[in-house]
């Protein structure tokens, strides 16, 4: 009996030493969801009609290639933001567990990184989600204050037929710069690089994987925003780390709502697969992994890398068929009337000039907070509220995401300033009436770049960083250079505007912690003095408080109120013609 004990024991120790007996060949198809950003069902809450992308067509493609081989399932973050139904299960309905806990678990995710909007929701709620999912949440750089360990796990390691495969996770460290501290609190963001350097070796000596896997939430191009690759904590570090931290042999990324099927080397030599789908689970990344043991013993790989078109799939039947009592229940929730609207608001306007989508905006923002000026963005630039009445589902329309709304102290020429950087990154200097008033990409010879991949031409800066200005008049003469556009002549009800004078300002959470950088390259204030300036906060997002001041006004009759231009007025009107045009096939997306 002790032999037969020893004998048992000691076959034990040999697993855990040597791993599982591998079988010579094998094959495992990673699939990598990101970005989903709430499109859950194959029905648009929003605008109350089928969808062209869901996961529950996902369901279908899963199903479809689970019968050819071993899958692995993942996410890569921002998947609690975007759709009336994450919202409802973030905020409203909060005793159940989360829709997408459900969603996930029922789908057999193996694991998940969680993204930047996932944080915004706040702690509340992924830390609920984290209990609630079957499969580990991930993120090796966001980091415990109190102990300096992670906060959520930092790697997985996924074993399937004796091979191990590890999967390192990491989110955008730019969060800081975009959220209110009190939605991750107890949190710091370590660089990317700076992680994956501590962590990959830790994974190779104690895991000893055969393959080694990065899902990152955080974009391709390391460049944007002006960053370069030494910039500190850059918010889309991901093809950095592959390049500069030997290990990887495929990168998942997201956050950046790009196609991304790229080959890398890193800094010895070897190729580094980087692949990341579009948003709103329009496609889906895959890599198909050969393992091979060879007559040396030792284990040798080949992948196949693919971006799934979604679209093409049906959506699964059971699926629908599992969730039908929540879908019916946000569907009542959106469907609530809230309110009339006596005209259209439509929010394309507002790329182009003053617009009643803006000043709506702007009115209910000043109402609120009681400040003098306020400043808004167009969030969207492809809705349109229509005249009559209106539910909770247009709320969506009318403000996209889940910001607090601030009230801040600025001076008067940090105001101009404020509004310089704005303008500058959203129209020309025009100098004859034929240019063009917006700021499109354009190549090294000055021409209009057209997408052929997405069917449209783009701005060289985000639209949701064009902020205007209500409270004060002022105009915008788009003939004029760099930091001389903006003229302020008074206060809306007429008094003087002084530079050096202290006003209240009304702005959204995500600018007011230095997003888009109005506040910080604009205004020339650094993060501590942002943070000096905040006077309060709504304790709710601003989306809750629109819905709440329409329902007790009843009656909206949007307006466009006279208190700034564009000038010179016959060049704006040409130009605005001319772009309206080149924006259709955008529109048409």
């Amino acid at each position: 009996m002790k032999k037969l004990l020893f004998l048992v024991f000691v076959f034990f120790v040999f697993i855990e030493i040597f791993g599982q007996d591998k079988p010579k060949n094998f094959t495992i198809k990673l699939i990598e969801t990101s970005d989903v950003h709430g499109a859950l069902f194959d029905y648009d809450f929003i605008n109350d009609k089928k969808a062209k992308s869901s996961l529950a067509q996902v369901q279908s493609y899963i199903n479809s290639e689970k019968t050819k081989q071993d899958i692995i399932l993942m996410d890569n973050g921002d998947i609690i933001q975007g759709q009336p139904i994450v919202y409802y299960y973030n905020y409203q309905n909060t005793a159940d567990t989360h829709i997408v806990a459900k969603m996930l678990n029922y789908m057999n995710y193996d694991i998940a990184t969680i993204g930047n909007h996932d944080i915004e929701a706040g702690h509340a709620v992924y830390d609920k989600l984290v209990k609630e999912y079957n499969f580990p949440l991930l993120a090796a750089n966001a980091i415990r204050t109190d102990n300096g360990k992670p906060y959520f796990k930092p790697y997985s390691i996924l074993t399937r037929n004796g091979y191990k495969i590890a999967v390192l996770g990491l989110i955008t460290p730019g969060i800081p710069d975009w959220l209110p501290e009190e939605l991750w609190k107890g949190i710091e963001f370590e660089d990317m690089i700076d992680c994956s350097k501590k962590w990959i070796p830790q994974i190779i000596e104690k895991e000893k994987p055969d393959l080694i896997v990065g899902l990152f939430h955080s974009g391709f191009d390391y460049t944007y925003a002006n960053s370069t690759e030494n910039t500190s904590k850059n918010e889309n570090a991901s093809v950095l780390v592959a390049k500069q931290v030997p290990g990887f042999d495929i990168v998942f990324i997201g956050h950046d709502h790009y196609t991304w099927n790229e080959k890398v080397k890193d800094i010895n030599g070897k190729d580094v697969l980087v692949l990341g789908p579009q948003s709103s689970a329009r496609q889906v990344s895959t890599a198909t992994v050969h393992f091979s043991i060879n007559e040396k013993g030792v284990t040798e790989k080949t992948i196949e890398t693919e971006i799934v078109e979604i679209v093409k799939f049906k959506a699964d039947s059971l699926f629908t068929t599992k969730f039908k009592n929540e879908f019916n229940e946000v569907k009542e929730y959106v469907s609530r009337p809230i309110g009339v609207f006596e005209k259209s608001v439509l929010t394309n306007d507002a790329i182009f000039g003053p617009s009643e989508f803006t000043e709506l905006i702007q009115k209910i923002q000043l109402e609120i907070s009681n400040a003098d000026i306020s400043f808004t963005a167009p969030l969207s630039i492809n809705d349109t509220i229509k005249k009559g009445q209106v539910f909770v589902r247009d709320m969506f329309k009318l403000y996209r995401f889940e910001n607090f709304l601030y009230t801040i102290n600025l001076s008067g020429n940090e105001i101009k300033n404020y509004l310089e950087y704005s303008y500058n990154s959203w129209f020309n200097t025009m100098k004859t009436e034929n240019d063009h008033i917006l700021i499109f990409n354009t190549d090294s010879t000055g021409t209009h770049i057209f997408n052929e991949k997405y069917k449209n031409y783009t701005f060289k800066n985000n639209f949701y960083n064009f902020d205007v200005a209500a409270g004060i008049k002022y105009s915008v003469d788009i003939s004029k250079p760099l930091n001389q556009k903006i003229t302020i002549q008074s206060m809306s009800n007429g008094k003087p505007f002084y530079n050096d004078s202290i006003y209240t300002v009304a702005i959204n959470s995500y600018r007011g912690n230095g997003g888009g950088g109005l506040l910080t390259y604009g205004a020339g204030l650094n993060k501590d003095e942002i943070l000096k300036r905040r006077i309060n906060s709504t304790d709710k997002d601003l989306r809750f408080y629109i819905m709440k001041w329409i329902e007790k006004k009843k009656i909206i009759n949007p307006e466009i109120r006279p208190e700034w231009n564009i000038i010179p007025h016959d060049w704006w009107e040409k130009a605005v013609e001319r772009d309206k045009e080149m924006l259709t096939k955008k529109n048409k997306k």
